[in-house]
C-alpha cells in the first residue's frame, strides 16, 4: 500500500518550494508554489464561477504547457495582483522564456483565487490592494517546509458555514514515482458528514493525519447543501464566492495533454471530500505540474501508468482538503 512521503506534503516532490503570506487586518492571504525551472503542466477547471490567469497557456492545443511558479489567493479579483509580483521578481532573476536577445525573460506563472472578501476583514483598500505586496512575500518565503490550516490563500477561506483552509499531502507508489496535493478549501459545500467530526474523506485517511473520525452509519444523509439559510445570509450563495483550488504535482516526464489528464483525474478527490462540489457557484480548479525526472513506461503501459499516477493524485486531494480543514481548526 502506498505510504506517504517524508513531509506528507507538496515539497516532497523535489524541485518544489512553497510559500504564504497572509495580511491579518484584511483576513487574507496568498500561496505561491515555486518550480525548480520551467516545469510541464495541465489544468483542469469544474466549478462555474472560476477566476484566474494564463489557464490557456497550459491548454495542450496551446503554445508553452509550462510554467515556473504558480500563484493562490484570496481576494477574488484583486488577488491576480499577486501573479504579477510572482512573474516581475522571476523575471529580475532571469528565469522565463527568453523570446529575443536581451528582452526580459516571460516568467508563466498561472494563478487561481478564491472570494474572501465577505469576511470580517478589512477590505478598504482604496488604489491599493495589499496581492501584489503578498505575492513578493509569499515568494521570498518559499521553502520545503508547508504550514497548514489558516495559513496563504486559506486565511479567509470558509468551507460551507465553518472555517476552511490550507492543507497538503502526498503518497510514494514505491517504484521511484511520488504524487503529491496542495489543495485550499473555500467551498460551499461541506467537507463534513452530518456528526460534524467525520470528512467525507475518511476512507483515504493515512494514520488518523485529520482526527481518525469514522461516521455513524444509522445516521441520516447530510442535506445536498447544508445550513442554506445561513449560507445564504453569509453571502456565500453567489457566483465566484466559493471555491477549492488544488496543485497536484509528480516526478514523472509527461506531455502537457497527460498533466491535464492527471489533473481531470485529481478532480475526483474534490468530490470526495466535498458534498456537493463543483456547483455553479464554486470555481474549483485543479493544476497539475510534473518535475520530468523519473521516466514511466512507454507505449500501452504508458496509459496504465497516467492512470496510476491520476488515481494516487485523487487521494492526496481528498486527503488534502480535510487536512486543510482539520488543521486550521486545531
Amino acid at each position: 500500500m502506498p505510504l506517504p512521503g517524508p513531509r506528507n506534503s507538496l515539497t516532497d516532490i523535489p524541485g518544489l518550494l512553497v510559500g504564504h503570506a497572509e495580511d491579518p487586518a484584511a483576513q487574507t492571504g496568498v500561496t505561491v508554489i515555486r518550480t525548480a525551472g520551467a516545469w510541464t503542466a495541465g489544468v483542469d477547471i469544474r466549478g462555474g464561477g472560476p477566476g484566474g490567469r494564463e489557464t490557456a497557456a497550459l491548454e495542450p492545443q496551446n503554445m508553452v504547457g509550462q510554467l515556473h511558479a504558480l500563484v493562490f489567493s484570496g481576494g477574488s479579483v484583486f488577488g491576480l495582483g499577486a501573479a504579477d509580483a510572482v512573474a516581475a521578481a522571476l523575471s529580475a532573476e532571469g528565469v522565463g522564456l527568453q523570446l529575443h536577445a536581451g528582452a526580459p525573460a516571460i516568467p508563466i506563472v498561472p494563478a487561481a483565487v478564491l472570494h474572501d472578501l465577505a469576511n470580517a476583514g478589512n477590505k478598504h483598500w482604496g488604489l491599493e490592494p495589499p496581492y501584489r505586496r503578498l505575492g513578493f512575500s509569499a515568494l521570498n518565503a518559499a521553502g520545503k517546509e508547508i504550514a497548514e490550516g489558516r495559513v496563504g490563500a486559506g486565511v479567509g477561506a470558509m468551507a460551507g458555514i465553518l472555517p476552511g483552509g490550507l492543507g497538503s499531502a502526498s503518497l510514494d507508489l514505491g517504484d521511484g514515482l511520488i504524487v503529491a496535493a496542495l489543495a485550499v478549501a473555500n467551498p460551499i459545500g461541506s467537507v463534513y458528514m452530518p456528526d460534524g467530526e467525520t470528512f467525507w474523506a475518511w476512507p483515504w485517511e493515512v494514520d488518523g493525519e485529520f482526527g481518525g473520525h469514522r461516521p455513524d452509519f444509522q445516521q441520516q444523509v447530510a442535506e445536498p447543501i447544508p445550513e442554506l439559510s445561513r449560507l445564504d445570509a453569509m453571502g456565500r450563495l453567489q457566483t465566484g464566492a466559493n471555491t477549492t483550488l488544488v496543485v497536484v504535482a509528480c516526478n514523472a516526464r509527461l506531455t502537457t495533454a497527460e498533466c491535464t489528464r492527471l489533473a481531470i483525474m485529481a478532480q475526483d478527490g474534490i468530490a470526495r471530500a466535498v458534498r456537493p462540489a463543483h456547483l455553479p457557484f464554486d470555481g474549483d480548479t485543479v493544476f497539475a505540474l510534473a518535475s520530468g525526472a523519473q521516466e514511466i513506461a512507454s507505449g500501452p503501459r504508458r496509459q496504465v501508468d497516467v492512470g496510476r499516477l491520476g488515481s494516487a493524485a485523487a487521494d492526496c486531494v481528498a486527503r488534502a482538503i480535510a487536512r486543510g480543514v482539520y488543521r486550521g481548526k486545531y
